[in-house]
C-alpha cells in the first residue's frame, strides 16, 4: 500500500511514479516481502510438519501428511568408498505415485564408520524425507518419515532478503552521502 501511495504522490502517472522511486526504497520493499516468505515458512513448519517413527518391514504401509509411503524393496548396493542397505519407497498421494525415495544405511569402507544417508524429495510446498534407523531384526527396520511444509519458503525469503539488501545497497545516494563525507575530512585536514 505504500509503495503505491509513494507512486501516485508524483502526480505523474502511476508508471512514470513507480520509476521515480529509488533503489534503496526498492530495496526495503523486497527484503520486507522476503522477511513475510520467512515468517509464512517458518509458521508452515512449526504447525503443520509431521513425523513418525517406526517399525517397518518391505510390503508395509504409512500415511503421512497425506502422502502413502510404501516400503517396497531392501537391497545390498555397492558405493565408490561404501557398502549400503538401501531401502525403496514409492510415495502417492491418492492414486497417483509423486516420487520413488531410496534411504541408505551406509557403512564406509576405510573407517568402518556407519552413515544415514535420508532420502529427500523436495518441492516449493513441502518437503518429503525418508531416513532409515537401526535394523531390529531380519526383516524390519526402524524408519523415520517426515512431511515438512514451507521448508523452502524459509530459504526463497532468506534470498530476497539478500536481494534487496544488496539492492538497497547499491542506492546512489548513499554513495553520494560517503564521497560528501570524505570530501569534507580531507579539506578539514588541508
Amino acid at each position: 500500500a505504500d509503495l503505491l501511495q509513494k507512486a501516485r504522490a508524483f502526480r505523474v502517472g502511476m508508471i512514470a511514479g513507480l520509476r521515480r522511486l529509488s533503489a534503496g526504497y526498492y530495496g526495503m520493499v523486497l527484503a520486507h516481502c522476503g522477511l513475510a516468505l520467512v515468517v509464512a515458512g517458518v509458521t508452515l513448519v512449526s504447525f503443520n510438519d509431521q513425523e513418525h517413527d517406526l517399525r517397518m518391514s518391505v510390503g508395509d504401509t504409512d500415511q503421512v501428511g497425506g502422502y502413502d509411503f510404501r516400503f517396497v524393496s531392501l537391497d545390498d548396493v555397492n558405493g565408490p568408498n561404501y557398502t549400503a542397505q538401501q531401502s525403496v519407497f514409492e510415495v502417492y498421494r491418492g492414486d497417483r505415485q509423486i516420487a520413488v525415495m531410496k534411504p541408505e544405511k551406509r557403512t564406509y569402507l576405510a573407517s568402518g564408520q556407519v552413515m544415514t544417508e535420508a532420502a529427500i524429495d523436495a518441492g516449493v510446498m513441502r518437503d518429503l524425507y525418508v531416513a532409515m534407523g537401526e535394523p531390529l531384526d531380519e526383516q524390519a527396520w526402524a524408519i523415520r518419515i517426515y512431511y515438512k511444509p514451507g521448508v523452502r519458503w524459509l530459504w526463497l525469503g532468506a534470498l530476497v532478503m539478500a536481494i534487496g539488501g544488496a539492492l538497497a545497497i547499491s542506492d546512489r545516494r548513499y554513495r553520494l552521502r560517503r564521497e560528501a563525507a570524505q570530501q569534507e575530512a580531507e579539506h578539514a585536514a588541508a
